[in-house]
């Protein structure tokens, strides 16, 4: 698998996953700005990866930079952190890699004076750069982690659909819900798996059945509508998904079609499994309802590379995301273990809070 992000003194190297399956390309974001930028535009997608590109676009804003002050150097950030926040509001991970950016910031503020001079600058680089490369190594960890976990939920041979990609494109490490599709049939566990297209971006069509193929997983791509038909004809063990943000009850935010997925699974007695790591919960929120969900372009839709589909002058909705509620999931995935039932004493116990 091609890298999908690397950090040199020259810039962050960027997997242009807008490319795949058709070339492999790399595109080099110099400033903070390009890296918020390639974030939003989708270069990158998935949101462990983007937690990981979140943190070395904090890098890239400190690189060769200096100030004279503590109040300089705050206002710097607080800049920063709005340009990569508004990136793309609905995955946690992105705020989660800008609160730990704000802690380096703040131990770092309360050790100096006022007055700053280069080496400090120097030094809080440093600091930043080590953080970044520390989440990077995490998500590599978690994603071997959550991949272990998860298999045990599957009994041997199983049938699955999965939604969206959550595979090695969509982190540093193997994956997510993808991960687990990959480990689990190396070890038997999962026969054959079927990739939903995943209208409007076609994650699954350009990016899920790439990395199944490339692993050479026995697997088949399906439109999104087709996946109550084949739950209904076919046996189908399990569906397994990712998450972008994950409320304190275990209400889930993922890519848009997945609620409906699961509405179909439960329907069928189908089990339905989420598998993301625990930095994708957000216990500020109770629940699903106050998860901001992102609206994206109108051309996304209506447009495929390039060629407009449907007709001019019409009115179009673009929500990125969903929320399924607790009640139609079976089981979240996590590195730390497997939640069941899903409700909010059993998530923050999971999480240990």
């Amino acid at each position: 698998m091609p890298p999908r992000l690397k950090y040199t003194q020259k810039g962050l190297w960027i997997l242009d996953q807008r490319l795949i399956p058709w070339s492999i390309k790399k595109i080099k974001a110099e400033t903070y700005v390009q890296a918020a930028a390639a974030i939003k535009d989708m270069v990158l997608r998935g949101a462990p990866l983007i937690g990981c590109a979140a943190a070395y676009a904090y890098a890239l804003a400190f690189k060769e930079k200096f100030f004279s002050s503590k109040s300089q150097i705050r206002n710097y950030f607080l800049k920063v952190e709005k340009t990569i926040n508004s990136s793309r509001p609905t995955a946690v991970a992105l705020f989660a890699s800008s609160n730990r950016m704000k802690k380096i910031l703040e131990s770092f503020l309360s050790d100096h004076k006022e007055k700053i001079g280069p080496l400090d600058c120097l030094n809080l680089y440093k600091e930043i750069l080590k953080e970044a490369l520390k989440i990077e190594k995490e998500d590599i960890d978690s994603t071997l982690a959550m991949a272990e976990n998860g298999i045990k939920l599957l009994k041997k041979n199983s049938r699955v659909i999965t939604y969206c990609n959550t595979g090695a494109l969509a982190t540093m490490g193997i994956g997510t819900a993808l991960g687990v599709i990959t480990k689990g049939y190396e070890k038997g566990k999962i026969s054959f798996a079927y990739s939903c297209e995943t209208r409007p971006y076609l994650q699954g069509t350009r990016l899920t059945i790439w990395e199944l193929q490339r692993n050479k997983i026995p697997s088949a791509l399906i439109t999104d509508n087709m996946a109550a038909h084949i739950m209904k004809t076919e046996k189908i063990d399990a569906v397994i998904i990712g998450a972008d943000r994950i409320a304190a009850n275990g209400d889930t935010a993922n890519k848009i079609g997945s609620y409906q997925l699961a509405i179909a699974a439960k329907y069928h007695n189908i089990p339905f499994y989420v598998v993301a790591p625990c930095a994708t919960f957000d216990l500020s929120l109770k629940n699903g309802d106050g998860i901001k969900i992102e609206e994206r372009s109108e051309s996304e839709v209506t447009n495929i590379r390039g060629l407009r589909l449907a007709p001019k002058s019409i009115r179009v909705r673009h929500p990125a995301f969903d929320v399924t509620p607790n009640s139609l999931i079976s089981a979240i995935v996590t590195e730390k273990g497997i939640i069941n039932p899903v409700n909010t004493k059993n998530v923050l116990q999971a999480l240990s809070i």
